[in-house]
């Protein structure tokens, strides 16, 4: 992963368009996101997989759970980034036919490496044509933290019910809700605050379909594809704690909003993050240290 602290900010289709107060399109979306994943290639994997629940478990692994163990299946990563879901599972269970899926080659070069000799099959593609897929080929779909950012999201959804077999799972890592963890809130008003400062009006225009980020219209969005299928949405609350400095800058790889920061605000941004998460503690300990807790919601989508 190339280090967030050397971040020297953003520029793509997507912020020039709203630096023009222009509304950018979907194109200017993949753009945007190809741009973020290039410059920081295995961001997803270094935040996520640093915050756990309280069983200990991080999001990557929550989602794995959902593929039976001892049992010879076809799963799709789609939008595998860097590969590490598809490492779990490949650890997990060799027996599995395991295929991933991105649009960003920068992110599949990390995935192959780690999954050199494994027999997994990578590809290189966007969510919404997955034509290097039979019908009805595919026991399971898996999408880690990656839907929220699909814009359209209806052409995703008809291609993951199109390579799914009759009786498939889909399921997918999404955002929580915002109120379910104290001060989160706080965090992405922050956050959003200097990117506001950088573009007026960032945030004005969501980076993917907002239907996502609701736990109702997500579900009523997913019956319209699988009208048919047992919906349920789970929360959990995900949380790091340790050097405040290093807490900040995980804290902050969570939020789209602070790649597009020059490195003079991104530098005062970490320090009022640090000082929000600090844990109050004994004035006499040396080091500050830091938590951060967020909330994320599995979608599980049993086909019947």
């Amino acid at each position: 992963m190339k280090n967030l602290k050397s971040q020297r900010g953003l520029n793509s289709i997507w912020t020039d368009s709203l630096a023009h107060n222009l509304r950018p399109d979907s194109n200017a979306l993949v753009d945007h996101l190809m741009t973020v994943h290039q410059k920081h290639t295995g961001f997803t994997e270094e935040c996520a997989s640093s915050c756990r629940d309280e069983t200990g478990r991080n999001s990557y692994e929550w989602l794995a759970e959902l593929v039976p163990v001892n049992e010879k299946l076809r799963v799709l990563d789609l939008a595998c980034g860097s590969g590490l879901l598809l490492k779990i599972l490949f650890d997990r269970n060799k027996n599995l036919n395991l295929r991933g899926l991105d649009m960003c080659p920068e992110e599949l070069e990390l995935a192959e490496s780690r999954l050199k000799n494994s027999g997994v099959d990578l590809i290189e593609s966007k969510a919404q044509n997955l034509t290097a897929i039979h019908d009805n080929s595919i026991d399971i779909v898996l999408c880690h933290w990656a839907l929220t950012l699909m814009d359209p999201i209806a052409p995703v959804l008809n291609e993951v019910r199109r390579v799914l077999t009759p009786k498939g799972r889909f399921a997918a890592l999404v955002d929580g809700p915002m109120n379910a963890v104290p001060r989160y809130a706080d965090v992405h008003n922050l956050i959003y605050s200097y990117a506001k400062d950088e573009i007026p009006s960032y945030g004005e225009v969501d980076l993917g379909d907002s239907r996502i980020r609701g736990r109702e219209s997500l579900s009523n969005l997913v019956h319209e594809t699988f009208p048919k299928g047992n919906i349920t949405i789970e929360t959990k609350v995900v949380t790091i704690e340790g050097p405040v400095n290093q807490v900040s800058e995980i804290a902050a790889g969570f939020f789209y909003a602070a790649f597009i920061l020059k490195p003079e605000k991104r530098k005062l941004m970490l320090a009022n993050l640090a000082n929000m998460l600090t844990i109050p503690k004994d004035s006499t300990d040396f080091e500050r240290l830091g938590r951060f807790s967020m909330p994320i919601n599995r979608l599980l989508v049993d086909l019947i």
